[in-house]
């Protein structure tokens, strides 16, 4: 079984379809921080899930400063194997958080928090570079030209502690930031469940960029295990099993297809994407999400006819 492998738009890297988000493994948090704890996991099995993701043909990872252990752990147990894989993580976020902290807020997108993300993130990763450094939580142009964040990423581009720059956006300022002409990928959050950023998928594609998508499943919100109990996260829009439903997918299904496997391959049938991001601190889902994106693309019969119900309902 082979994981295929698209290339990252005008980067020319070539990535898995399916990569790793790495936020599964920031840990139990402590403090104000504690309602975005992970799934409980021990440093060992962490360590033997990302051996295993190399293992499995999956080469690209995502992490974050925000995201609580993760990156201390892919440096501990993968820096000896860092040729293997493509490395993306985040800036903008605070710095010096202690291990058993996170935060979704208070960012800050000036040149020296930019810069001292980087500084830390290499440390803790036990690299020299980053494959990808992205602008996390989608700020506006305003904000990123008044704190000289472009600038920033540039010189870091140019010393070659980091290969691409890149933003995780989201709607209102997705297509401004798009126009800005100076990102060589975007993360863009997208599924079945999720369809809203579809069309600037295409029109950041269009203009050369790699695109990765988060929420490639959804949170997993419609597998066995979770059964509608999560919502995707920054989505707008019904609930997840209202838009389902609304939808009749279930006629979609075809022999031995559930319905987590036809999220993930919906996703991945868009035209527009590199790769699927999809996170979990469990070595049998990882299995199961490789089966699954092994798979490829839906039919495209069944992808159009999807994608033609989601817009009638």
């Amino acid at each position: 079984m082979t994981i295929p492998a698209r290339v990252l738009g005008r980067t020319g890297a070539e990535v898995s379809v399916l990569g790793y988000g790495a936020m599964e493994l920031r840990g139990q948090l402590a403090g104000p921080a504690s309602q975005l704890s992970g799934p409980a996991i021990t440093d060992e099995e962490a360590g033997r899930l990302l051996n295993d993701l190399l293992d499995s043909g999956v080469n690209l990872i995502d992490t974050s400063v925000d995201y609580g252990r993760s990156e201390e752990l892919i440096g501990r147990y993968l820096s000896s194997r860092r040729s293997e894989f493509f490395l993306a993580s985040k800036c903008g976020c605070p710095v010096s958080l202690p291990p058993d902290a996170a935060t979704m807020g208070q960012h800050d997108y000036s040149a020296a928090n930019v810069r001292a993300d980087v500084e830390q993130s290499l440390r803790r990763l036990q690299t020299d570079h980053l494959d990808l450094l992205q602008v996390h939580l989608s700020p506006p142009r305003s904000e990123m030209e008044a704190g000289g964040t472009i600038e920033e990423l540039q010189s870091l581009r140019a010393e070659g502690k980091v290969r691409f720059i890149g933003m995780s956006g989201t709607l209102p300022n997705l297509p401004d930031q798009i126009d800005m002409g100076v990102f060589d990928v975007f993360q863009i959050p997208y599924s079945a469940l999720q369809p809203e950023h579809g069309e600037l998928i295409s029109r950041a594609a269009d203009a050369g960029a790699g695109v990765l998508i988060r929420g490639a499943v959804a949170r997993g919100t419609a597998s066995e295990d979770k059964n509608w109990t999560v919502q995707p996260l920054s989505s707008s829009g019904p609930a997840a099993q209202d838009r389902w439903e609304a939808a009749k997918l279930d006629e979609l299904l075809e022999d031995g297809m559930n319905r987590h496997e036809f999220i993930l391959r919906f996703t991945l049938s868009h035209p527009g994407v590199s790769s699927a991001i999809v996170g979990t601190s469990k070595p049998e889902h990882l299995r199961s999400n490789v089966e699954m994106a092994s798979r490829g693309p839906l039919p495209d019969d069944v992808y159009a006819e999807a994608r033609r119900r989601l817009a009638a309902a």
